[in-house]
């Protein structure tokens, strides 16, 4: 957790819960359960646990702390919507995005069935963007679980890009990020998935965001792209909030 981060889409992160569970093949080589095993057991250390689940409530108002506007990404090491933290506790945190409303709060999750039954029950604020990841085709129907809630972006992580998109719809999709796997078991992504993508989002008036290539290390595929850079932001929709 710290107020700045290396991920490029994003200016911060902000871990009020960590750990999670593997839930589809995105999370067969998850960079953040890599981290935290490494310090299983040691004493005294934020991952002490490993990556098992743990709430930190009193993480809660860190944001409130940092004045400078930034961009947040919220549970970088663990999943918001996971089935075994309580709903209170995620309301808690939508209360904290709300109160810190100079910041960006970027939230992405895979449980894209919690996030719907509990979207109803969480004020979306105007600082909140929502997204899903969607590594291959099995999965797109993730988007459509992010169309029937209302935020004021809605944006898709295609990360790690495990095949094409085929049957991927980006009506009412704001974002796109794309972008390959790495590590040392990194599976990797063709071009032509990626391209595929980012032709259909400019026919669509989606912001694109190429992130990586992937490879055995972070960043080693660097992230030139037909000769470019694409690092497209999303402009928050004007809707009416619950």
């Amino acid at each position: 957790m710290s107020d700045r981060s290396a991920i490029e889409w994003t200016e911060a992160s902000w871990n009020p819960a960590t750990g999670c569970d593997k839930v589809s093949p995105g999370c067969a080589h998850c960079y953040a359960e890599t981290f935290a095993e490494r310090w299983r057991g040691v004493p005294d250390h934020p991952y002490q646990q490993g990556f098992d689940l743990k709430l930190w409530p009193e993480r809660l108002d860190l944001p409130l702390r940092w004045r400078r506007p930034r961009r947040i990404f919220v549970n970088s090491m663990s999943d918001l919507f996971h089935e075994d933290i309580p709903d209170s506790f995620i309301r808690a945190v939508f209360d904290v995005m709300g109160q810190a409303d100079w910041h960006t709060f970027q939230v992405l999750t895979k449980r894209h069935e919690r996030l719907v039954e509990l979207a109803p029950t969480l004020t979306w604020h105007p600082n909140v963007w929502m997204g899903v990841t969607i590594e291959n085709r099995r999965f797109v129907n993730r988007a459509d679980s992010l169309r029937q809630i209302q935020p004021a972006v809605r944006f898709i992580s295609a990360e790690p890009l495990l095949g094409p998109l085929d049957g991927l719809g980006l009506t009412g999709i704001d974002w796109l990020i794309a972008g390959g796997e790495s590590g040392s078991h990194h599976r990797r992504v063709r071009k032509e998935w990626i391209t595929d993508l980012r032709d259909r989002c400019a026919a669509e008036g989606v912001a694109f965001f190429f992130k990586q290539w992937g490879g055995p290390r972070p960043k080693s595929g660097g992230r030139d792209l037909d000769g470019q850079t694409w690092d497209e932001f999303p402009a928050a929709r004007s809707l009416a909030l619950a």
